[in-house]
């Protein structure tokens, strides 16, 4: 049985661009709104009254407790308050906790209720600048339900960030290491293309990037990067580009298929970094030409790889 036989339902998803959505609601109300995850980051649904909350002193107003499921103590986050939605003492005893895992990170969402699971192609999602004013909005892409009802996807990186930040890169932890590197000038002269649709992610990134004083430029998503390289008449100042998987309009797999089968783009290396880390998608990855992959949480250590992979070229 070949690689791409074996690779798993949510790696045969995202390389033709396509995805599964949990949707959900965190309110009773029945004019509430929608929103959804991507179906590969949970877990299961379990009925928070079945569970008993160990509360943590001093911890983030957020973060309720732990629960204890299957010998995993999981940190419970409350998503409604997160969205200015208070749940009272019956409708808390009535909500459900969605347990999710995140580079490996293991936590419950506090959610109303889990409504079904829809497949949409990742040009059905939109991200929506009236959801992205300021750098603290919460809403990265939306997309349709097929009753026109909208269901928005939220920026979970950012609330990891905001009550869990040792889950996150920690940004810190590379500036001393740049010090002990020699970054060819290749790189430091040239600019590397990022797509990237999390805030919380982009400012990560922006800040390792600024602390090496290497060029870089911003994509909200994979489509948006495509459109600008293939643009450009001279590509010899890109030197490196880097992308997530999960990005509205075009996924990651297929910004590498299209520039590594793209003659005047497929010798520039291009690094994956993604929360989606399971080896089947590294897999994949690496099946569709991408030269490296990174989790979203080690990107601190991304200047050394992309380094390592020019140095390979």
């Amino acid at each position: 049985m070949s690689v791409l036989d074996k690779v798993d339902a949510a790696t045969n998803l995202a390389k033709n661009n396509e995805l599964q959505l949990l949707v959900f609601r965190v309110s009773e109300d029945v004019d509430s709104a929608y929103y959804a995850i991507n179906v590969f980051k949970t877990r299961e649904v379990v009925e928070s009254k079945n569970h008993y909350l160990t509360q943590i002193p001093s911890s983030h107003p957020l973060l309720e407790g732990t629960i204890i499921l299957r010998g995993l103590q999981i940190p419970i986050l409350n998503l409604p308050a997160w969205l200015g939605i208070n749940f009272n003492k019956d409708e808390k005893e009535r909500s459900n906790i969605l347990v999710c895992d995140f580079n490996g990170i293991i936590i419950g969402l506090r959610i109303m209720s889990a409504f079904r699971v829809v497949k949409k192609n990742w040009n059905e999602m939109h991200a929506p600048d009236s959801y992205r004013i300021g750098k603290d909005g919460l809403v990265m892409n939306d997309t349709r339900l097929d009753d026109g009802s909208v269901c928005l996807i939220l920026d979970y990186e950012k609330l990891l960030s905001d009550v869990i930040p040792q889950a996150m890169v920690n940004v810190a932890e590379n500036t001393e290491e740049l010090h002990n590197i020699d970054i060819p000038k290749s790189l430091l002269n040239g600019t590397v293309l990022i797509a990237e649709d999390s805030r919380t992610a982009q400012r990560a990134l922006t800040q390792i990037f600024q602390n090496a004083a290497i060029n870089m430029k911003l994509f909200d998503n994979g489509k948006k990067l495509v459109d600008y390289i293939l643009s450009l008449e001279d590509i010899t100042s890109i030197s490196a580009i880097i992308t997530d998987i999960e990005m509205p309009e075009m996924s990651g797999f297929t910004v590498v298929k299209l520039l590594k089968e793209n003659a005047k783009t497929k010798n520039i290396p291009i690094i994956v970094n993604s929360s989606m880390t399971g080896d089947n998608n590294k897999r994949e990855a690496e099946v569709l030409g991408a030269d490296g992959f990174i989790d979203k949480t080690k990107s601190h250590n991304i200047i050394p790889l992309i380094i390592s992979v020019m140095e390979d070229k």
